[in-house]
Parts: structure tokens; C-alpha cells; sequence
């Protein structure tokens, strides 16, 4: 549900050419069916001439009701087209959750 909802707020905001919401709160010490943790694959022109944090911004911005409700973390891998053609299509995995495994 929360994923949905950062897809479309993310697609009327930014137009992208490609995009992926992943959640990926199961690799997080959260309750099951939590939604906290996403990676977003973000290929827009809206980006060109922008560095990352400005692009960031752009984001949290756009999701400000979502980071103020239960969404926790987002690993955000903002990208021009030229950027993206570059990679081939490669995102650097999201980094391991320091408190995961940890019992509560």
C-alpha cells in the first residue's frame, strides 16, 4: 500500500523513464508486513544539471507525509538518462541494516 503510494507520487512529480520502489523492510529488525524500507530507482530528466542532493530533497520532499508516517529509510539511487545508460542498468545494492537480526 505504501508502495503504491510512493509509486504514483514519484511518477506525477518526476515523469521518470524508468522507476522501481522496492520495499525492502523484510531485511530490517521491523514487525512482519511492516512497510519502513525502500530502495527507489529513479531515472528522470528532472535530474539533469542537479546534483544528488538536490535530487534527494526533490524526493523527501515529494514523500514528506510519507517520512513523517511509518516509512523509515529510503536508499534512493536518483539517475539522468545519460547516467543510467551508463551504468547498463547496475544499482549498487542497499547496505545491510545495522540492527538487523538483533531480537527486541
Amino acid at each position: 500500500m505504501i508502495r503504491e503510494q510512493i509509486d504514483a507520487k514519484l511518477r506525477a512529480a518526476f515523469d521518470p523513464q524508468h522507476l522501481e520502489v522496492i520495499d525492502e523492510s523484510y531485511r530490517h529488525n521491523v514487525p512482519a508486513g511492516a512497510e519502513s524500507h525502500f530502495k527507489i530507482v529513479i531515472v528522470s530528466e528532472h535530474f539533469v544539471d542537479q546534483r544528488f542532493l538536490q535530487r534527494h530533497r526533490a524526493i523527501y520532499s515529494e514523500l514528506a507525509e510519507e517520512m513523517a508516517g511509518s516509512v523509515h529509510a529510503l536508499a534512493l539511487h536518483t539517475y539522468t538518462a545519460k547516467e543510467w545508460e551508463g551504468l547498463q542498468d547496475r544499482v549498487p545494492a542497499s547496505p545491510n541494516c545495522r540492527g538487523a537480526g538483533i531480537q527486541a
